[in-house]
């Protein structure tokens, strides 16, 4: 059996680079294809990617600076990938991966990490960050044929796969069909016992917008006598330092060593996005340490409220300042045991078994005849 995973692009490691890492432990033969691969050699090493077959995005310029201007000619790269050998490809896509074409005879299950977000549900969000009329003017056209060409490609694929219930709710709303929801892996801590706690809070991410971490470090402005620590750099790194109050401290960027440190010394980790899944806040847990995050998105499936962190309402300083003072006269209930045993369910082993399964059983059904079974189907024990 052939087998061929599709994943958007290559140009740093993230969550759903992780997820392609743990489908190459499943299946190490598989043919890599994407719209371009810009990964440092180190960066291939860590999750395991031999070579990649890549679209024509590849060779035009200003793709590895620019990728995202180059929005309206993905959905024509991504079907020119030839996937015509394979008879079993498996999609990882939070943009147009899902949208490869494939014969009748030729299973393919999709790993659909989001719909297009920027297209569909927080379109109207993303152009109010942009202040140039131009530009959100021509957007909206470009986003509109972009859903339509998303609509119609949902089609594709055999079977959905969401990395959460949050995002299967999306697939039905959006796509009108149903998905099978598989937790992405989590790279979990190897630590015997955990780390003396330091005393500060931390809020970890890209330093974005809708990241809302604005929200946090104002939040701590109404709470002088706590630390906050916050790792990453961004675009917004420059006037967060300008509004941040003398107990707020910008690590920058730091390596996953020093950052799974600072999570396991803190007293608790701070997450205000809106997220589909939210691996951090899991990596978080797994260090022992309890996570204040906003109660939408993934992270109601990930945190359980009043055991392993606590939840609130709005992405809003008054309201994240409330839940840390509501933390901090309950902060003995939270163990570090309690913590590492819910981020133990998002465990890699767990995806990659759940994962071989599935496409297994689909397999099973894909050859049976209450499914539509054709003579001279790839996986039929006849037409082999």
């Amino acid at each position: 059996m052939r087998v061929a995973i599709v994943h958007d692009w290559l140009y740093t490691i993230g969550g759903a680079e992780r997820v392609l890492q743990e489908m190459l432990a499943c299946y190490p033969d598989a043919d890599v294809f994407c719209l371009f691969d810009f990964l440092k050699p180190e960066d291939r090493a860590k999750i395991g990617l031999k070579s990649t077959q890549t679209s024509f995005l590849q060779k035009l310029p200003f793709v590895k600076r620019s990728h995202r201007v180059f929005l309206p000619l993905m959905p024509i790269a991504i079907e020119q990938l030839d996937l015509s050998p394979y008879d079993l490809i498996i999609s990882s896509s939070y943009a147009v991966a899902k949208g490869v074409l494939t014969g009748p005879d030729q299973l393919h299950v999709s790993y659909v990490h989001s719909p297009i977000r920027y297209a569909w549900d927080l379109q109207h969000t993303y152009l109010a960050r942009n202040p140039n009329p131009i530009t959100s003017f021509l957007a909206r056209p470009l986003l509109h044929w972009l859903r339509v060409w998303d609509t119609r490609t949902a089609h594709g694929p055999d079977m959905m796969i969401a990395n959460s219930h949050f995002v299967a709710r999306r697939i039905r709303k959006v796509y009108g069909r149903k998905a099978k929801v598989l937790y992405p892996p989590v790279l979990l801590s190897t630590r015997s016992e955990p780390l003396p706690k330091k005393g500060h809070f931390l809020a970890a991410s890209r330093l974005v917008p809708y990241k809302n971490i604005e929200a946090i470090v104002r939040a701590f402005a109404e709470l002088p006598d706590q630390q906050l620590v916050v790792a990453g750099d961004g675009p917004e790194g420059a006037r967060l330092r300008k509004i941040a109050g003398p107990n707020v401290t910008f690590a920058g960027f730091v390596s996953d060593g020093a950052l799974r440190e600072l999570m396991a010394t803190a007293r608790a980790f701070v997450f205000a996005a809106e997220e589909d899944f939210g691996i951090i806040s899991v990596e978080a847990q797994s260090e022992g340490t309890p996570v204040l995050a906003l109660g939408k998105g993934g992270s109601c499936e990930t945190v359980v409220d009043g055991r392993t962190g606590l939840f609130f309402d709005t992405p809003e300083p008054s309201a994240i300042a409330a839940c840390v003072r509501q933390f901090l006269t309950r902060e003995a209930e939270f163990t570090p045991e309690n913590c590492r045993e819910q981020a133990a369910r998002f465990s890699a082993d767990r995806f990659r078994d759940d994962l071989r399964a599935y496409v297994a059983e689909t397999i099973s059904a894909y050859t049976s005849s209450s499914v539509g079974y054709v003579p001279g189907n790839r996986f039929s024990t006849e037409s082999r």
